[in-house]
């Protein structure tokens, strides 16, 4: 297939989309395909949609040099089968991890994050011993090369980490993570770094469509609001965001942020997964960071969102829809009405 994106160089952009903005949305660039376009289709493509941050799932050395010098800022996974070696490695293998993965096909300057594993204390348990030691000795090679208050280090989890999550002010971790999660949020606080948070209402809907109405998930205007103490909830979003504030105040870490590593809404694949849904799910989302909306419990705190996904995912496992996020189609165009400026 030919993909016809833009014909002008990406280049005179630069000074428009240097700077990592908190009230910019970023995009996740999921890369289970064998379809996918070509990294430099997917920078230009950025690019024409005002998009200046994007989150890699891994330090493709076939992706990652696409990006360089184009000013979009990256979130660059650590994958959790790396996490043994880094862990009981030390500092150096933390450092030979960040030099041939990372600095071998990008300027620093172009690093926001390095995302230390995914999802590890709900999927892949067997690596939860590892993620605290790699994070730290990561941040040891970081302070090594001077970089580390350039780059920031966290993890990504999944919301199912809550154990109570209704009403939001009841937030808690599973207390089967805290031997993890205490440490890392310390460590987050240390280095003003974010608690990373997946969530997706529209999953969260599928699994427990009785308890969860589809216009609470979708930021709909009629939605039967959740009522808090003195704090109301239109939507599923922000209720899954302060919860997790929630729960890091109840260990002692009121000042943390949060910054949310995937969200979106599929296309296809469910009954609720068509792109009009996606359409007022992700343009609601796109509002709120530009607009630098926080949530009840932050109200003056805007939360840094990564939308997933930038395309369709062919080999995606599970269920239908988890092929079906793409925002954009092969050829570059948009798979429903979004804008992002």
């Amino acid at each position: 297939m030919t993909h016809t994106i833009l014909a002008f160089s990406f280049l005179v952009l630069l000074p428009i989309l240097a700077a990592a903005d908190p009230k910019k949305i970023g995009v996740c660039h999921g890369r289970v395909g064998d379809n996918l376009p070509s990294s430099a289709t997917v920078v230009d493509l950025l690019y024409l949609n005002n998009i200046s941050k994007a989150r890699l799932f891994l330090p493709d050395p076939a992706v990652l040099p696409a990006f360089n010098a184009t000013g979009v800022k990256l979130m660059v996974g650590v994958p959790n089968e790396n996490l043994t070696f880094i862990s009981t490695g030390g500092r150096d293998a933390a450092l030979s991890w960040i030099k041939s993965n990372i600095l071998a096909f990008l300027s620093p300057d172009q690093v926001n994050y390095l995302a230390v594993g995914n999802e590890v204390l709900y999927k892949d348990q067997f690596y939860s011993p590892h993620l605290m030691p790699a994070i730290n000795n990561l941040y040891e090679a970081l302070q090594f090369l001077g970089l580390d208050q350039k780059i920031k280090l966290s993890s990504p989890h999944a919301s199912s980490i809550l154990a109570a999550s209704y009403p939001p002010s009841a937030g808690a971790f599973d207390p089967s993570t805290l031997s993890v999660l205490k440490p890392m949020l310390e460590f987050l606080a240390q280095t003003n770094a974010p608690f990373m948070v997946n969530t997706y209402p529209f999953i969260s809907y599928v699994n427990d469509p009785t308890n969860i109405a589809l216009n609470y998930a979708m930021f709909g205007s009629d939605a039967t609001p959740v009522i808090d103490g003195d704090l109301t909830y239109t939507n599923l979003f922000d209720a899954t965001v302060d919860s997790i504030v929630a729960a890091m105040e109840r260990e002692g870490f009121a000042g943390v942020p949060v910054a949310v590593t995937e969200t979106g809404w599929p296309t296809s694949g469910h009954e609720v997964a068509t792109p009009e849904n996606a359409a007022v799910y992700n343009g609601k989302i796109v509002e709120r960071v530009a607009g630098g909306i926080g949530t009840p419990r932050r109200p003056g705190t805007p939360v840094e969102v990564y939308l997933f996904d930038l395309y369709d995912e062919n080999g995606k496992s599970g269920e239908e829809f988890e092929k079906h996020f793409g925002i954009f189609k092969l050829d570059g165009t948009k798979a429903y009405n979004i804008n992002f400026t």
